[in-house]
């Protein structure tokens, strides 16, 4: 059984992506943890209910459009971060900079908490509704170091490696679920999905893109770059359900591929900053930016030559949060990148050695640049830095060229709103849109972006085209002097009566989380203290019985009182004996006319948690070197393990001086800001600009945000009218597949069922009727027969594989005839046997487990306590398949002369190597075509059909072979490679 259902992206305007398999078994597995620029936690409420279900997290794209939510609901849904989580080790990196990025940039990431919830919690909100309605309370965001904490928990994979993940501690056995991630093109590590379980074998393949990028190969569908495939490779082949996004299906490739796009944005650019314009290329902060920095890195370093070039004069910069961090990770990964990114490397260092030595072939300062070595592209990661670039001019008091790459595409969050909002009002000035915005459905707010792209496609106030000199054709849209509305959201931290009614509705969700988990994890606490802190706060065992346990939730009092006690503003009165530990300089309490804990000094004692194998550890203490996320020494997935530095915030030790916590304290934010720079920029690579001054509104900025998020805050929303006079470009740099791309490879993939999302409704209908008109020519059948599914947000869709197959029985005098043939990891055997049905008792345990339910059943009326009483399930005999021994009587009607079978799967590269080693040539031939000792040809015609010719010419064979001819030779070691089943 498989079913699939899209949480978010299915015919949807938005670019948000979760969807959700079930298999046969129970077992779920979630793919993408997708949000989108309007971070509404109304899209994530589905999700919430599926948490408690979930076995495995697939994780495709390091980018907000598949993993935006992910550190919210490991904050905020209990039992999230116990799942098992999968991704490639880029996406893991990248990932956890993207979201410490986005959490930086805007108030709304950390989410309103909504009216309906305030209401349910506090009294006092929901008598004054009327007048706290726009109070807009934000939840308590993730850290950076709770990210890189979330982070860490994700298993890092390599392509191409079957892997049989671990489950949830709530889901069923996955009985032999395997998932293998190839590569998708789109962006660093981006993923497509094989999952295979039982007879099913799905692939999930959402936002890839087939065609080389300078920094990115294509897909991994016939075999990667380089690989000149005519055919799709055979782990992703006729599939049983290909789940396939349709964004980009209406679009048609750019004529001269790659080459074309970048040149036409690199003339683009040059004919604006030659008039001393400014050029906003707003894009993501992890994944598309590479592609982009690049590019513009590497056309800086050619037209530096160029006195002619307007690049020359011009000022290229890169503006994001946590870029310094992006690109420190995007230098250690070169591995996942195109080959020619390998080979410049390689090449680049050669040359360095040859120059300074074998002793300074690590230094980076020569002439010799690595790929993501930037000369000529800086890195901003304040505000301050950025309003001083937009500032500059030449000596004559001209405005200078600049190029600006900035955070985000939607223009919601990050720099790129705010040097849109500096440059609008010059015509010189170009705003550069690199992906296709959709229209939002309905009533729905239109974001900045898409506003901008509305006034692409209409073109409303004209348009400029201009051709250059190398014959490039461009158009830039003028946009008029219309004017847009911006919101901008502020952190302000709760006073009086708003910072009681969220001190109560903390108290009573860490209530409810302490209730519906028994001794679970919370988000309330680290994921990484779970092993040592879990019974920190308990005396009791963690073996109770349940009888134990029905009577925990009842007890609301206790449990509302031991959340309170973890709650800030308790009276002296209400903490007790506990003041001497929770109220700083209180060293004494009257215990005279006390009685029990309260006369005791109230000693935390923190136990190890055990079970019967012995203390629980943490795994991650045990990887082995090669399985460590390190970057430049530092183990990222425990990233303040041995940093003895890093502990602001923590008791000081007995032997640790005063002095030092004093100048940690001090100098914290200082030492922040020096980080920042180093791993923002080389500094000693490149000569110091205007930017890099220290400014004295920065200082003010970070002290305004490190208060406002270190306390229960609230957004406060103002709106302000821009008037924009700016040109809008477009270039396609989104690195999706395209409409021939979708055309040309979903027949030669052959799935079975094929289901349609990540797109808008248009468009996947479209794609729909275009892929069932190519399958029925590719495949011969009618129409009907081909079942593409186009389903909605919260659609249920069946696309279980159409087989007949049944689990028998088999008695122990059948199994003893039986002659087993193994291949590879599968043992067969020909079974003729008689089909009876037998009669068997349920299993023994699970009849005790049954015993052992008991049910509350009320007697009586008033305050009767209710009594228990032990209801037995009745016992149901099953009849079960089972295969026997025939009779002697039958055994001689039946008895036959069958042809030997051969069972197995022959790989031309197994071949090539057998071949190889009997001292024979081999060598591929084009596509799917091997040439042994230039006489014999061995084809794969397709599944279960391997056609070998010959030209009739007997050859002396090799040593050890004797006599007869290659021929005989090969076919031999055909038939070695299977199992003969008879």
């Amino acid at each position: 059984m498989f079913t699939f259902t899209s949480l978010l992206g299915a015919q949807s305007e938005s670019s948000a992506s979760q969807s959700l398999l079930e298999l046969d078994g129970g077992v779920k597995v979630l793919i993408d943890v997708g949000w989108d620029e309007t971070f509404d936690v109304d899209k994530l409420k589905e999700l919430e209910k599926q948490v408690p279900t979930l076995s495995i997290i697939l994780l495709t794209h390091a980018t907000v459009a598949h993993l935006a939510a992910f550190a919210h609901c490991c904050k905020h849904f209990p039992l999230f971060s116990r799942i098992p989580v999968y991704a490639t080790l880029p996406v893991i990196s990248l990932g956890r900079t993207l979201l410490q990025d986005l959490y930086a940039s805007t108030p709304l990431s950390a989410t309103v908490i909504p009216s309906s919830a305030l209401s349910e919690a506090s009294y006092s909100y929901s008598q004054t509704a009327s007048t706290n309605k726009d109070a807009n309370i934000l939840l308590q965001p993730p850290t950076s170091e709770e990210i890189a904490s979330y982070f860490a928990l994700i298993h890092p994979l390599k392509y191409s490696q079957p892997h049989q993940p671990i489950p949830s501690p709530s889901s069923p056995p996955l009985n032999g679920l395997t998932i293998t991630a190839y590569n998708a093109g789109h962006t660093l590590g981006g993923t497509i999905w094989h999952i295979q379980h039982g007879l099913e074998s799905i692939v999930h393949a959402v936002d890839w893109n087939q065609a080389r990028e300078n920094v990115l190969a294509g897909a991994a569908w016939l075999g990667g770059a380089g690989a000149g495939g005519a055919e799709v490779i055979e782990q992703l082949r006729k599939p049983t359900a290909l789940i396939c996004s349709s964004r980009g299906g209406e679009r048609n490739a750019l004529p001269g591929g790659r080459a074309k796009r970048d040149e036409l944005l690199l003339e683009m650019i040059k004919s604006s900053v030659s008039q001393g314009g400014i050029v906003l290329i707003p894009t993501d902060s992890s994944a598309r930016v590479l592609e982009l920095a690049y590019l513009l890195e590497h056309a800086w370093r050619t037209e530096a030559k160029d006195d002619d070039s307007p690049l020359r004069s011009a000022r290229l910069y890169l503006a994001s949060k946590n870029i310094g961090a992006t690109m420190r990770y995007t230098r250690s990964m070169l591995e996942w990148m195109d080959d020619a990114i390998i080979r410049e490397f390689e090449a680049n260092a050669g040359l360095q050695q040859k120059e300074t030595g074998p002793q300074s072939s690590g230094n980076t300062k020569g002439g010799f640049a690595g790929p993501f070595d930037f000369k000529h592209l800086r890195l901003l990661e304040r505000r301050g830095q950025i309003d001083r670039i937009l500032g500059q001019t030449d000596s004559l008091g001209r405005s200078v060229g600049k190029v600006i790459l900035a955070s985000d595409t939607s223009l919601e969050w990050g720099f790129s709103r705010d040097v849109l909002k500096s440059i609008a009002d010059d015509s010189r000035n170009l705003i550069i849109l690199t992906e296709r915005l959709g229209k939002p459905a309905g009533d729905a707010k239109t974001g900045l972006a898409r506003t901008l792209w509305s006034w692409w496609e209409e073109r409303q106030n004209g348009m400029l085209s201009e051709t250059t000199k190398s014959g490039v054709t461009i158009e830039r849209v003028n946009s008029g002097g219309r004017q847009v509305e911006l919101q901008y959201a502020k952190r302000v931290a709760l006073e009086g009566n708003e910072l009681s009614i969220y001190q109560q509705w903390l108290a009573t969700q860490r209530q409810l989380q302490t209730t519906l988990q028994s001794g679970g994890t919370t988000s309330l606490e680290s994921s990484a203290d779970v092993v040592d802190d879990a019974s920190s706060d308990s005396s009791s065992d963690s073996d109770d019985s349940e009888t134990e346990q029905q009577g925990k939730s009842l007890n609301i009092s206790a449990t509302m009182g031991q959340a309170n006690r973890k709650k800030i503003g308790l009276s002296d009165e209400d903490l007790g004996v506990n003041v001497l530990i929770r109220r700083k300089d209180v060293f004494d309490y009257d215990v005279r006319g006390k009685k029990g804990r309260e006369k005791m000094f109230p000693l935390s004692i923190r136990r190890k948690r055990n079970d019967d194998f012995g203390e629980l550890i943490r795994p991650e203490d045990f990887l082995r070197a090669e399985e460590r996320d390190e970057v430049d020494g530092q183990d990222m997935r425990q990233p303040n393990k041995h940093d003895t530095r890093d502990t602001f915030g923590k008791k000081r030790k007995w032997e640790e001086p005063q002095h030092d916590r004093q100048m940690m304290n001090g100098d914290h934010k200082r030492q922040q800001t020096s980080r920042n720079q180093r791993d923002s920029i080389d500094l000693a690579d490149m000569s110091p600009g205007p930017e890099d001054d220290a400014s004295e509104d920065e200082g003010a900025d970070a002290v305004d945000d490190a208060v406002a998020e270190s306390s229960p805050s609230k957004a406060v929303f103002s709106t302000e009218s821009l008037t924009l006079n700016v040109r809008i470009g477009f270039v396609d740099f989104a690195g999706l597949h395209d409409k021939r791309s979708l055309q040309m490879l979903i027949p030669l993939i052959q799935p079975r069922k094929l289901i349609l999302v990540g797109g808008m409704k248009d468009e996947t209908l479209a794609l729909a009727v275009d892929c069932r008109k190519l399958l029925v020519a590719q495949l011969g059948s009618s129409e009907s027969a081909i079942d593409v599914y186009t389903p909605e947000i919260g659609v249920v869709v069946n696309a279980s594989v159409d087989t007949n197959a049944w689990a028998v029985r088999l008695t122990s005098a059948l199994v003893k005839q039986l002659t087993w043939q193994k291949v590879k990891d599968l043992r067969i055997a020909t079974v003729t046997a008689r089909l009876e049905s037998t009669v068997v008792d349920p299993d023994p345990d699970a009849e005790e487990s049954n015993k052992k339910q008991k049910l509350l059943k009320e007697e009586g009326k008033g305050d009767e306590t209710p009594s228990r009483e032990l209801i037995r399930t009745s016992t149901v005999h099953i009849e079960v398949p089972t295969l026997d021994i025939l009779p002697s009587n039958m055994a001689s009607a039946t008895r036959s002369v069958a042809q030997p079978l051969q069972v197995g799967d022959l790989r031309l590269a197994d071949l090539r190597k057998i071949m190889l080693a009997s001292s024979h040539t081999a060598e591929f031939k084009g596509e799917g075509t091997l040439l042994i000792d230039s006489s014999v040809i061995v084809r794969k015609m397709g599944t279960g059909r391997i056609e070998v010719e010959s030209i009739g010419l007997a050859t002396s064979m090799g040593p050890g072979i004797g006599r007869g001819s290659t021929f005989y030779a090969v076919k031999n070691m055909i038939y070695q490679g299977l199992a003969v089943v008879k």
